[in-house]
């Protein structure tokens, strides 16, 4: 699950140590986690929102991963990995946790503008725009929020020309 960073970070449970011990045969008590808190979680893709989300592969000449309370990068790329063309675009997940929504965000807003990417184009500046989107920030949207968000965007983009 991409998304199980968020899981974890809410629950404080490992769910791949997890799922190696049911593997092994292991019975896990059946105690259902306590939640606490509020994680937020974005996928970094090595993509230009700009062009429809066309991949950037390439090399990454520089990169500066966030770090801090309630932050977690799990990535795989590193300062001179080359950004295949021919598989999935994400090079990292970004994840800040918080004790509410608001906090998560927060944290998530500075953890985007310490990152650092070059060599390639990355979907980053749009997450920094919806990290400081009203309707995302309030909390509610549904799947279709980004592609309605982007919809929008683009018909008023011809209207400011």
């Amino acid at each position: 699950q991409v998304e199980h960073p968020v899981t974890e970070l809410v629950t404080g449970l490992d769910l791949v140590g997890l799922q190696l011990r049911i593997g092994a045969g292991e019975k896990l008590a059946g105690e259902r986690p306590v939640e606490r808190g509020h994680a937020v979680e974005v996928r970094l893709n090595a993509e230009d929102p700009d062009r429809d989300f066309a991949p950037s592969p390439g090399r990454i000449t520089l990169l500066e991963l966030p770090s801090g309370p309630g932050i977690r990068v799990d990535s795989h790329a590193y300062n001179g990995y080359f950004v295949p063309p021919n598989y999935d675009s994400m090079i990292g997940k970004l994840i800040a946790y918080g004790a509410t929504r608001e906090q998560a965000i927060k944290r998530m807003r500075i953890a985007l503008s310490e990152m650092v990417v070059e060599g390639i184009q990355t979907n980053i500046p749009l997450h920094r725009e919806l990290m400081l989107d009203a309707k995302f920030v309030e909390g509610g949207t549904s799947i279709h929020y980004l592609e309605n968000r982007l919809a929008a965007k683009q018909q008023a983009a011809p209207e400011e020309a």
